[in-house]
């Protein structure tokens, strides 16, 4: 699994069209039939709307998710307010507001294959929907009851992002059919941004695809040497081990890692250093990943004073929309922005 395109489309007039077209094309990527590209170019329509007509800032993202052989189409609606006092009225079928089309957040959850919401009064609502695209026979090194998402976003004016991920099973590249035992996540900020920044993170992501360590400080050292040309990054690279449920955590630069729970958050620390130029003596820090805590990762496109408190009830959503939530709420348009989000259910 690792970071894809992600359309990003802000509030304006032409938000339903461009919204349309945009999952019109990810949908025919996929293979979608028509019925579903329908009920998909429905959904959009409609969280399109909702984010004109109610919203006081607001942006629909649209991307591919890739697991093994199963790709989907997502929708993510984000804004910054009022946010929805009453949910369950909110969500009951063909509630929607006057001038709409009548369909509603209740048809939207209908209508996809997955679907969460979260909305906190003041603060805003996000709204997550997937729509399954066919499978083909292709194994993912994931575990699949890993649950694991992650959301881009370039800075203002830029269409590559330097800022990326990427996450995969352990132990990788063997050919035992046992169900990996822990899974490895990397997040990397490509120095600066724009093509140069989007390289050094296109050759972190090779370089963590294509390393065999099993531990933090192994892949980071492949990744330093993979990065030898390019401006350099910040990466942190974690380890998670299923059955302790602890991570590990290696990393040089300004990379945000913690573990968040209900109202806490553990920060693991990433030491100083441009990976790629030079990175001091390699330290791992670790950290329990307590059931129901999500381990998160992010970039300094992120405000890194963000609080889970502000939050109420957003662990208890997929992780996509926790990643969507986040970077809408704490990220910044003055830089590329990355966060990824690792559940581990009991």
């Amino acid at each position: 699994m690792e970071a894809g395109e992600v359309v990003w489309l802000r509030t304006d007039e032409a938000l339903a069209s461009a919204g349309r077209r945009a999952a019109a094309e990810l949908a025919r990527r996929v293979g979608l039939g028509e019925d579903r590209s329908g009920d998909l170019a429905l959904a959009v329509t409609e969280a399109a709307t909702n984010l004109q007509r109610h919203s006081v800032d607001g942006a629909l993202a649209l991307r591919v998710a890739a697991r093994g052989g199963q790709s989907d189409v997502e929708l993510l609606a984000l804004d910054s307010g009022p946010g929805i006092a009453e949910l369950s009225v909110a969500l009951r079928d063909g509630s929607s507001t006057a001038g709409t089309l009548g369909v509603g957040l209740g048809a939207i959850r209908r209508l996809a294959d997955a679907f969460a919401i979260h909305s906190v009064p003041a603060r805003g609502t996000g709204l997550y929907a997937g729509f399954t695209g066919p499978s083909v026979a292709a194994p993912s090194s994931v575990p699949a009851r890993v649950e694991i998402a992650g959301l881009t976003r370039p800075i203002s004016g830029e269409t590559q992002c330097g800022d990326t991920w990427a996450a995969r099973g352990e132990p990788y590249g063997t050919d035992t059919d046992d169900e990996p035992s822990a899974v490895m996540v990397m997040m990397c900020d490509g120095l600066g941004h724009g093509p140069l920044a989007a390289r050094a993170g296109d050759e972190a992501r090779i370089a963590f695809r294509e390393s065999r360590a099993g531990d933090p400080a192994g892949v980071l050292a492949a990744i330093h040497s993979r990065l030898r040309g390019t401006r350099g990054a910040a990466v942190a690279v974690a380890r998670v081990d299923l059955a302790t449920r602890r991570v590990s955590l290696c990393g040089a630069g300004n990379i945000a890692a913690l573990v968040m729970g209900d109202s806490s958050r553990q920060s693991l620390l990433s030491t100083p250093g441009i990976v790629g130029h030079n990175v001091g003596r390699p330290q791992v820090y670790e950290a329990a990943l307590p059931p129901g805590a999500a381990l998160v990762l992010h970039s300094d496109g992120l405000r890194s004073r963000w609080q889970p408190g502000d939050f109420p009830g957003l662990l208890a959503v997929a992780p996509a929309l926790i990643a969507g939530q986040l970077l809408w709420q704490a990220g910044t348009h003055r830089d590329d922005a990355a966060i990824v989000v690792v559940k581990v259910p009991s």
